[in-house]
């Protein structure tokens, strides 16, 4: 990890933790967002395993300490003291992370992540936490939306519209927790052991004397795995020259895999397609589309009788197109200054009482019904173990439910224990299969695109207490005032 990577008041804070004597008292963070994305049901967790990886390998290089004796105050003085950068030269990571596990549908307010150890660590790695954890929640999530509306098979291939190429490779990595089949992304497969694939561009048939020509040629170097993209010209001609091509491999034994249409009315090309193809006995040969493709219009062309086997999307899944950013915060929940002392409860305070935090070593627990199928989350404060099974929205206290007779199980795991990974990080494509499950488990009016029925997430009855009580005092106390953000 790039411990620079990093705000620089994480660092003005870390001197002052410093400085004042208070570096090694003992914090507990979490990690949260107020809203799901893309006016959505849930989220899918994401991120978890680049965050335990960095966490791990969290230091200040030489360089890294050089650069920050450089850095200058207002007045020309060395920001920062000499003796603040020796500490960080030798620092090394000894907090304690919790975590859902990566794929795990996820809801607002509710902790997805708790760190726990020296505040002056917990502040230092906030900033690339929230940035791993925000991205990569957000692409997995609109995978997710797109692969559950998608009879068929998606793959990503947004890496030439993605923010960068770090942005690039992990969001092709997100995208195949949220579902995807596979990526365009060569790099990505490397890294994460994850399938690739892709077909051709326009430019191939575009360097070839003519279209028949082009796919001749490409299915000639890859007689087992070609899909020809056909508008180039003409959609329908360019249908009926892989038909062409297509029964000619029937005669070497070999057989068409697919066409792409990446342009035109895809609904109406599409079964205009499938009739030609039909027509000549080659069912067998898949339809694949493209072109500018979220889950709003696959669902669309669904509803207008596309005959489309498989997608190809791009741009609307690695930039989160109509959503780009989580608003996934890390807030300090309790804090410990005399060592195995009693914890206390901290809360910020705000006019909006959804941009209000929660006070306690925060954990969480799921229920399901008899069928297995979620019901509701309860948030609780560790040190007050549930008295019953009643839950209470945050926002609004009217709204209560009793999931008392159903299962439950955890949500948070021991993810880094001391600085050192404890659980082994999942793969992108196990995490897929978290993912899967976690989905199948939602009823499906959490799922809908369109006004999805919100799931219930609620306070435990002595955490509500606790943050009402610490509300009323914070506003009592002399000094105090609400804050926004």
């Amino acid at each position: 990890m790039q411990a620079l990577l990093t705000d620089l008041y994480q660092l003005t804070m870390a001197q002052g933790y410093w400085r004042g004597g208070l570096a090694d008292a003992q914090a507990c963070f979490y990690v949260h967002f107020r809203e799901n994305p893309f006016k959505g049901g849930y989220a899918i967790a994401c991120g978890l395993a680049q965050l335990a990886e960095q966490l791990e390998g969290f230091r200040f290089s030489s360089d890294d300490c050089a650069y920050l004796a450089t850095l200058k105050a207002a007045e020309g003085v060395p920001l920062f003291s000499p003796g603040f950068i020796d500490s960080l030269a030798g620092l090394a990571l000894t907090v304690d992370v919790d975590a859902v596990r990566e794929g795990t549908a996820v809801f607002p307010y509710e902790p997805v992540v708790r760190v726990m150890g020296p505040i002056l660590q917990c502040q230092l790695v906030e900033t690339a936490l929230i940035n791993i954890v925000n991205y990569q929640t957000l692409i997995a999530t609109k995978a997710a939306r797109i692969c559950e509306v998608a009879h068929g098979p998606v793959a990503e291939f947004g890496l030439r519209r993605a923010q960068g190429p770090a942005g690039g490779l992990f969001a092709s990595r997100a995208a195949i927790v949220g579902g995807c089949a596979s990526t365009s992304n060569v790099e990505a497969g490397r890294m994460f052991g994850v399938p690739v694939s892709g077909t051709h561009a326009h430019s191939w048939v575009m360097a070839h004397d003519d279209e028949l020509a082009a796919f001749r040629a490409f299915v000639d170097t890859f007689p087992h795995t070609s899909v020809l993209l056909v508008d180039t010209y003409d959609t329908l001609k360019g249908v009926r020259n892989a038909i062409t091509v297509a029964k000619e491999m029937e005669q070497r034994g070999q057989r068409l895999a697919g066409i792409r249409i990446d342009s035109g009315d895809l609904a109406w090309l599409s079964v205009q397609a499938r009739g030609l193809l039909d027509d000549e006995g080659l069912g067998y040969v898949r339809i694949v589309a493209s072109n500018d493709l979220d889950e709003h219009t696959i669902q669309s062309l669904y509803e207008q009788g596309a005959r489309i086997d498989s997608w190809g999307v791009g741009t609307r899944l690695v930039t989160a197109w109509d959503h780009p950013a989580l608003t996934g915060v890390y807030k300090l929940c309790a804090i410990r200054k005399v060592p195995e002392g009693r914890w206390e409860p901290q809360l910020k305070v705000s006019e909006m009482r959804s941009k209000s935090t929660l006070p306690g070593l925060l954990a969480a627990r799921r229920y399901l019904d008899a069928g297995g199928t979620f019901v509701g989350d309860m948030v609780y404060d560790e040190q007050m173990p549930p008295a019953d099974d009643l839950i209470i929205d945050p926002v609004d206290e009217l709204r209560r439910k009793d999931l008392a007779g159903c299962e439950s199980m955890g949500l948070l795991e021991p993810l880094v224990r001391n600085g050192r990974t404890v659980a082994e990080p999942a793969s992108a494509l196990e995490a897929q299969k978290v993912t899967r499950e976690s989905l199948g488990r939602l009823h499906p009016t959490n799922k809908r695109l369109l006004n999805p029925h919100s799931y219930p997430v609620g306070l435990e009855r002595a955490l509500l207490a606790q943050r009402d009580r610490l509300l009323k005092d914070s506003l009592m106390l002399p000094g105090n005032g609400s804050q926004g953000a």
